[in-house]
Formats: structure tokens, sequence, C-alpha cells
């Protein structure tokens, strides 16, 4: 185990690149909609942004690029990074089939201020992404750095209270406080449930008091913050949707929050 934590990294590079292909062609991303000028961005995050025209973007974790390429058609100036060479190689490859300008950089999150010297009006993050992080402080250090004075930090996230349940949603498996690594193997994934592949990854629980003591830490004001009854993607087993584009889990009764938002400010 304690190999595999100090290689998470590259375990999780893995991971990632084994998803794209399958990614790619599902319909949970639908690449053709999105090639016929469809908006990756949900209703949440839409919210959020507001106007973006000409906002300089960094939009961590993008994986193959749909959301960034959301964004600059809005009209920003984007930089979008992700851990997955594969799913960058992918995100560059769509930048240009679709004429799109857009700027792809695989790095880590935490290497971000050394690859890039330059800051930001906006640093944006969304669904799924700190899980993948052992360290919140040095998360937030990284956005602090890449924000210009002034600058927004928009995050949307899942509500941590997901992550607590097993995959069935059944009982409480994990602990809603970030109690270490957690280390498992998936089949398939969560935009194709039947695809013949299999990943090793490791990840982290982060409460919602974990979150805000990092970014206050850096100083970064809060200035917006909600929780929703809802999830914008059927990503989860056992979900139904309420209305268009807001799913919860049939079993729960829409009892428990399924996503969560903020905007911080850098003073």
């Amino acid at each position: 185990m304690e190999n595999e934590l100090e290689n998470y990294l590259d375990l999780n590079q893995k991971s990632w690149n084994n998803k794209v292909d399958v990614h790619l062609d599902s319909d949970f991303y639908d690449m053709a909609g999105f090639a016929k000028g469809d908006s990756s961005l949900k209703e949440i995050e839409l919210g959020l942004l507001g106007d973006i025209k000409g906002k300089k973007i960094l939009h961590l974790q993008c994986h193959f690029g749909q959301d960034s390429l959301s964004l600059a058609r809005l009209g920003a100036e984007v930089t979008g990074i992700d851990l997955s060479d594969k799913a960058i190689e992918k995100a560059k490859e769509i930048s240009s089939v679709m004429n799109i300008p857009c700027r792809f950089i695989c790095t880590d999150v935490y290497s971000v201020p050394e690859v890039l010297k330059e800051q930001f009006d906006i640093v944006f993050t969304s669904y799924g992404t700190i899980g993948w992080l052992p360290d919140l402080d040095k998360w937030a250090t990284v956005i602090q750095k890449m924000l210009k004075p002034g600058g927004q930090f928009i995050f949307v996230e899942f509500h941590p209270v997901v992550w607590m349940f097993d995959d069935d949603f059944k009982e409480i498996a994990y602990s809603y406080f970030n109690k270490g690594e957690i280390i498992e193997t998936e089949s398939g994934t969560y935009a194709n449930r039947d695809a013949d592949i299999q990943q090793k990854y490791v990840c982290w629980n982060h409460s919602l008091s974990e979150v805000f003591q990092a970014l206050i830490k850096q100083k970064i004001e809060i200035l917006d913050f909600k929780e929703y009854a809802f999830s914008p993607y059927p990503c989860f087993k056992n979900t139904q949707e309420l209305e268009k584009g807001r799913f919860t889990i049939k079993s729960l009764n829409h009892e428990i929050p399924m996503a969560y938002s903020l905007i911080g400010l850098k003073k």
C-alpha cells in the first residue's frame, strides 16, 4: 500500500488514460452533440460563471477538454490542465478539429505554478476533482498563486456525503472525514458501466470543513456557497431523473445533498 501511495500520480494517470477512449465513445459525453455546438457545462456552473467573454481562465483537471472548450466557445481564453497525457492529447486534437482555440497542458495540479508563469481572472474546476488530491492545503496554495488579485475561484463538486455510501447507496461504507487514502479497483466506468476495462486508483474523501479551511488559510474570501439536492450527471448507480438534467438516488428520497458550489475571491 505504501508503494502505491508513493506512486499515486502514476497509478491515477494510468487509470484515467484507460478511460479516455471509452469516455469519448460514450453517450454520457455525447461527442456528436458537442461537435454540433452543444455545451458540456451544466446549469450550476453556468450560473456561477456569468459573462466570461475575454476572461483568462485556468481549468484544473479538465479531462479531455469538453468543459474547457465550452468555456472557450463562450469567449474566454482558456488553459486546461490534466494529469492524463492521453486525455490532453485528445483535447488538443478536438480543439484543432473543431477549430476552438484552447491551450492544453499535461501536468498534475500541484505542479501547475512551475509550468505556468502567469495568473488568471478565474480558476475553475468541477465535479469529481478534489478526490484525486491528497493535500487540499497544497491545492488551495496553487489556486491562490494562479489567481490575479481580484480573481475568482469557481468550484463545483459532488457533495462529500455522496462519497460516504457504498456504490449501490445501501449503506455507509466510508468516513465523511479524510482518514487517509482509499485504494480501489473499478470495472467499467461511470460513463459506461459495461465497458471492458479495469483500473486501480487512489483517492481521498474531503469534508466541507477541509475545503473551506484550505481556502481560508490562503486568504481566499468565500463570496458564495450553495448545496444542491441533485447531481447534474447520472454518474452514480441507482439514479433517477427528477427533472431534465437533475438526478437523485432512487432509494434515498432526495434527502441527501448531491453537489455543492462556491465562489472564492483573491483580494
